[in-house]
């Protein structure tokens, strides 16, 4: 099996609904997005011959996905109420609405997906809200 790894970054707020915990309130990270893609060969012709895939490519795919979050509020749709929403618009607020609640772990498997709907040979992502703790999700 062939494998590359790259990696991207973004800062962007979040809070967690249901939680109890300092997580409840909204804070910031700088979210650390490492992907891996895999293969059991290697391109056989023309600028992508002998590889997984080019790194030029592989990395402006992952960088274009992290920069539609960076700086921005991620919000779990359905989880504040529309007035607070239309008013953190009118302040000039980014929100970015997700259809799921902001843990690492789905954002792991949002990030995955992604990539895959791309056509890249995704195998795992991981995504750190700290340096030293990171969500995994993994090609099944």
């Amino acid at each position: 099996m062939y494998s590359l790894k790259t990696e991207s970054s973004f800062d962007a707020s979040h809070f967690l609904t249901d939680y109890y915990g300092k997580c409840e309130n909204l804070h910031g990270h700088r979210w650390r997005v490492v992907a891996y893609i895999s293969q059991s060969y290697l391109g056989s012709e023309g600028t992508t011959k002998d590889m997984v895939m080019d790194f030029g490519v592989f990395k402006k795919r992952l960088r274009e996905l992290t920069d539609e979050l960076d700086h921005t509020f991620l919000v779990e749709e359905g989880s504040l109420m529309e007035k607070t929403i239309e008013c953190l618009h009118e302040e000039g607020f980014t929100l970015s609405i997700l259809p799921f609640r902001t843990t690492a772990e789905n954002l792991a498997k949002y990030f995955f997906d992604r990539l895959a709907a791309q056509g890249v040979p995704v195998s795992q992502i991981e995504v750190y809200e700290t340096p030293l703790n990171c969500a995994i999700y993994t090609r099944e």
